[in-house]
């Protein structure tokens, strides 16, 4: 529900693995981990309650990883993020934030609890910021899927993907220099098209229970504020 204002009160947002690297390239960068954790608090303080998925492309992505079994790697990716939710809850922590991480693979001696959709719920209510890692806790589905899943499961109104690109493109924009970013698709467009921005289980979980898909750049951390609170940068993937 809104709260009058416009602005959604419960979102989740699917943020790339790879955007905890910085300008590292792989495994963390401490100044962007802190920062995107002060965005998260400076949203989460003007009232937004927010769940976050995050990829695991800064350590390990299982379709990527060869010489072991599908499984296995699938495993591997979804471990890694178990370890960017721990370390983004981590920063929230260390900046006088309430956050949890709540995992469909849990490490509870780390503080990775059992992802519930009800205890995430309550959590929320009682002004936590939430961290749902492990993917969905099954191989041969992405986190993307992961997201659209915890968003459905927790009543999140919007689910925001925070990418390296601005939005949806017709093309790659960073290969085809004639590449046009869309304002607006409905999920029939999405999956018509065949637009890998999200695979195409993610994005009928979010058709299938209306839930609005917002695409965006999160290279700068300070546009999920801006995201917020109007929907004229990026793309906004809703209705039929």
């Amino acid at each position: 529900m809104e709260d009058g204002s416009g602005k959604p009160q419960r979102v989740l947002l699917k943020l790339s693995g790879e955007v905890l690297a910085g300008s590292e390239g792989r495994g963390f960068h401490r100044d962007t981990v802190y920062r995107i954790a002060g965005v998260l608090m400076e949203a989460a303080a003007g009232g937004i309650e927010i769940g976050v998925v995050t990829g695991g492309g800064n350590f390990a992505r299982g379709r990527e990883i060869s010489g072991f079994t599908r499984t296995t790697a699938d495993y591997i990716g979804m471990l890694a993020t178990v370890m960017n939710c721990l370390a983004v809850s981590d920063a929230v922590k260390r900046h006088g934030g309430r956050s949890a991480v709540l995992s469909s693979i849990p490490v509870p001696e780390a503080g990775a609890d059992v992802f519930a959709p009800g205890r995430a719920r309550e959590l929320f209510e009682q002004g936590y910021l939430l961290f749902f890692a492990g993917g969905t806790g099954n191989p041969f589905l992405s986190t993307d899927t992961a997201a659209a899943l915890r968003a459905v499961q927790t009543g999140c109104e919007v689910l925001y993907k925070g990418t390296k690109v601005d939005g949806i493109y017709s093309k790659d924009p960073k290969t085809c220099k004639d590449a046009v970013r869309f304002q607006r698709l409905t999920y029939g467009e999405v999956l018509g098209k065949k637009l890998q921005v999200m695979d195409a289980a993610s994005v009928a979980v979010c058709r299938d229970n209306g839930l609005p898909i917002v695409v965006f750049d999160v290279t700068e951390p300070e546009n999920f504020l801006e995201i917020l609170n109007s929907h004229s940068s990026g793309t906004l993937v809703e209705g039929d």
